[in-house]
């Protein structure tokens, strides 16, 4: 529909909305709206496996955050892409629309960490090993970010179609990559300090670390490297933010139990949450 068509049906309707759903919609047994958002699809897709009312809960929750994590994975690989184009501001202003659904991603923890321990108690079991640990799209996420783990991909041998996406992410440039191609056409690192072999895990520069260290102390000799040290380090402080909600929600739910993976639960997500995306941008704060 264009805008004139738009305007004239508003005409029609003295600005009240068209409840004549079948305008437009695709096939008789729907609207446009369901027809656009697939959401006769999308609310079939709930599965709670108990009569524990919380249950609900946790399961839409974690559907929720599942295409987060595909929305965050396509806009940093956008990003990546613009970065490798040398387009740094097209950059920025993605990475200002991720940071928005990184706050979104970690607010979904909220009706989660209202579980009590005897309602989660009520369905638990119905996970059996199944944990958020195995979530593909995570996976990708955090190869996308730089976090290069190859028995991470090795995991999902069994499944090979998995196995070869979630490969082909670990051994594809990650975001620090890109960024790192930047600081050495600006002509503030060597090209050795640029990674080669895109699927080995990070090892942080002394070099890396003093480019960053410069262009924090005259920011304004080159305010676009600037901007982007410090949209990158928002870009982590907020997955920090939902790493430790994440360990805070399941702490406040059940304690100190194993995890449903065979992780120690706990324990293992406070040292995930612990870990750090970009670390030359955050080992260089220690020097101001």
């Amino acid at each position: 529909m264009t805008e004139e068509e738009r305007r004239a049906q508003s005409e029609q309707t003295n600005g009240e909305p068209v409840l004549d759903f079948s305008v437009g919609r695709v096939n008789e047994n729907s609207t446009p709206y369901i027809d656009y958002h697939s959401v006769d699809a999308l609310l079939s897709l709930q599965h709670p496996r108990t009569e524990e009312p919380a249950e609900l809960t946790f399961y839409i929750t974690g559907q929720v955050q599942e295409l987060l994590f595909k929305l965050l994975f396509t806009e940093i690989n956008r990003v990546r892409d613009l970065l490798f184009d040398d387009r740094i501001d097209d950059a920025l202003w993605y990475l200002r629309r991720i940071e928005r659904t990184q706050r979104v991603l970690t607010a979904c923890w909220e009706p989660v960490s209202t579980l009590t321990p005897r309602e989660f108690a009520n369905f638990r079991n119905e996970l059996g090993s199944a944990s958020g640990f195995q979530s593909y799209m995570y996976r990708q996420l955090e190869f996308s970010l730089g976090n290069k783990v190859r028995r991470m991909a090795e995991a999902y041998h069994a499944v090979p179609w998995l196995h070869e996406q979630v490969t082909a992410v670990l051994e594809a440039p990650s975001l620090y990559d890109a960024t790192l191609a930047v600081l050495h056409r600006r002509g503030r690192i060597p090209e050795k300090c640029v990674p080669v072999e895109f699927a080995e895990p990070y090892v942080p520069d002394a070099l890396v670390e003093e480019a960053w260290g410069a262009i924090y102390r005259s920011p304004e000799e080159d305010p676009q490297l600037h901007a982007l040290a410090e949209a990158l380090s928002e870009l982590n402080y907020q997955y920090s933010r939902w790493r430790t909600t994440h360990l805070l929600a399941v702490e406040r739910i059940m304690g100190h139990k194993p995890g449903t993976g065979g992780t120690l639960g706990v324990e293992w997500l406070r040292r995930v949450a612990e870990h750090r995306f970009f670390p030359e941008l955050w080992s260089v704060r220690t020097e101001f």
